[in-house]
């Protein structure tokens, strides 16, 4: 661990790796997850509770702590990858 919160990259690590999920918040018409939960009720899964659609994004950042490569994936995501209004998101850094 270092000063900045994170695990420095070392040579046998560096690209610290981060995954981005991004769904549609509860209430927000999810037209693709509702295609989906109806044409797999027509093919017989009939106890099929709900349906939901996320994108997912793993992004790789090379010399950055953990930490660093994080904050760099919240800006990704508020410049680009979701619309809070409609979106939730969960970041999280996944294993080397």
């Amino acid at each position: 661990m270092n000063s900045a919160g994170g695990v420095a990259p070392t040579a046998a690590n560096a690209a610290t790796r981060i995954e981005v999920r991004v769904e549609l918040k509860p209430g927000v018409v999810d037209a693709e997850a509702e295609s989906v939960q109806k044409s797999l009720g027509l093919l017989g899964l009939r106890s099929l509770r709900g349906v939901t659609t996320a994108r997912v994004y793993v992004l790789e950042f090379a010399g950055l702590t953990t930490a660093q490569a994080e904050n760099a994936a919240r800006e990704a995501v508020d410049r680009l990858l979701a619309n809070p209004v409609i979106h939730r998101v969960a970041i999280r850094p996944l294993p080397d």
